[in-house]
């Protein structure tokens, strides 16, 4: 078996979460966070769409993760993220980080929105 490190670009890998926080390239991170090429920033949740929206052209999907449970988010938020050209996906958090991980590993244009569990 050959083992290859992971080499995440520019942009952070999740290290893990817990109630209320994300540990995300090694730093904690209270509350609902975007991250991506761009780096890690707070997230004020579904009614800030700009930081979202402004990603157009630089990803390909956004990964929006719901909290604990998976969740439908505000159908206009969608809309305008779809019609820039985004693609997205719903999840709960840990499933979204996840996931994010993986994609990101594989060196994909991806960006990842979190509320925390």
């Amino acid at each position: 078996m050959r083992l290859n490190k992971v080499v995440f670009t520019d942009a952070e890998p999740i290290d893990g979460y817990g109630p209320g926080f994300f540990r995300i390239g090694g730093k904690v991170h209270e509350g609902p966070v975007l991250t991506g090429p761009k780096g890690t920033s707070p997230w004020a949740g579904y009614d800030d769409a700009e930081p979202l929206a402004a990603l157009a052209g630089e990803i390909d999907v956004i990964f929006i993760g719901t909290g604990a449970e998976i969740a439908h988010i505000p159908a206009a938020l969608r809309a305008r993220l779809e019609g820039l050209g985004l693609g997205v996906e719903t999840m709960n958090s840990p499933a979204a980080a996840r996931t994010y991980n993986v994609l990101l590993s594989e060196g994909r244009r991806v960006a990842l929105a979190l509320i925390p569990v």
